[in-house]
């Protein structure tokens, strides 16, 4: 059976959003992609306090100059859609008030018949945090677990209450409620975040840097699964942060997913084969000019993949 493919919606500078997300929105949809993804990125330090992922001098990528707000870019989506599902991929837990990501959820939710895939993360970047964050990074796991908490309560029945560390809910009456139960997918990169994931989460979002490392972390999760008794299934979809050219990368240092169509769906082939990915989330757009280029790109991909096998 194909595993299904998503794609990353076009959110970075060149993109006019919104004419570019309603359209390429509709264009993955009929081509036959299942699922359509955000990111978050909230700013482009200069200088920036800490590198890339925390690396100490790893300079921040220029396509992060410009990012659109995930839930906008979504919900326009989802307007021009019928089908596919709406993901995140991932939220910053700790720059979102908890109620309120909750409300925005479910309304979404509701309003695209059943559509939306919760990704939710804690972040890495002090400079986010010191602009938007409302918990401190020291704080940020508990932070995610009380979010847990609050979609739990507020997509729950009503009355609606809790009372936790960073959130107090009095009873009420909170809605819309989501069309169905939103899924919740986590990364997972500790021991801690792993039981979290395995407790808590239906799905894990990992990023494809190799199919041996993406099967010996998948038989971390999947043994910890099993001791602590968790009695369904998780399922793994696989982000792919594609770097795309027209002719193939012709040499050794080539990284995964960077180079010609064959090339991606040859890293596609190699990841699928260790039977970890539920679904796999191509995100494209860092190295398209524009629109058109992302939409035909991801056509073609598509067709490739499908024509592998995968």
């Amino acid at each position: 059976m194909a595993i299904p493919l998503g794609l990353g919606l076009p959110q970075m500078k060149q993109y006019a959003i919104g004419r570019d997300v309603p359209a390429v929105a509709r264009a993955a949809e009929e081509t036959g992609f299942g699922s359509l993804w955000v990111f978050e990125r909230i700013l482009f330090p200069e200088p920036a306090t800490q590198g890339l992922y925390g690396v100490p001098g790893l300079p921040w990528p220029e396509k992060y100059r410009s990012v659109a707000d995930p839930l906008v870019t979504l919900t326009l989506a989802g307007a021009a859609t019928g089908r596919v599902r709406l993901g995140t991929s991932v939220l910053v837990a700790p720059l979102h008030v908890p109620f309120q990501l909750a409300r925005s959820l479910a309304s979404l939710d509701a309003a695209s018949g059943g559509r939306v895939v919760a990704g939710i993360g804690t972040g890495w970047s002090s400079d986010e945090y010191a602009a938007a964050a409302v918990a401190p990074f020291e704080k940020r796991g508990a932070f995610l677990d009380e979010l847990l908490d609050v979609f739990q309560a507020v997509w729950g029945p009503d009355p609606v209450t809790y009372e936790g560390q960073f959130t107090t809910i009095a009873p009420a009456v909170v809605g819309p409620k989501p069309a169905r139960p939103i899924p919740v997918q986590l990364p997972a990169g500790g021991p801690r975040a792993i039981r979290r994931l395995v407790d808590r989460a239906d799905g894990w979002m990992p990023v494809a840097l190799g199919p041996g490392a993406l099967a010996e972390e998948w038989r971390k999760i999947q043994d910890l699964a099993g001791e602590r008794g968790r009695g369904r299934p998780l399922t793994a979809t696989v982000r792919v942060n594609a770097t795309h050219s027209v002719k193939p990368y012709e040499g050794g240092d080539r990284e995964p997913f960077q180079g010609s169509t064959a090339q991606i769906v040859e890293d596609l082939a190699a990841h699928a084969e260790t039977g970890v990915a539920t679904e796999f989330l191509l995100d494209l757009q860092s190295t398209m000019r524009d629109a058109h280029e992302l939409t035909d790109v991801a056509a073609e991909v598509y067709a490739a993949a499908r024509a592998a096998g995968i």
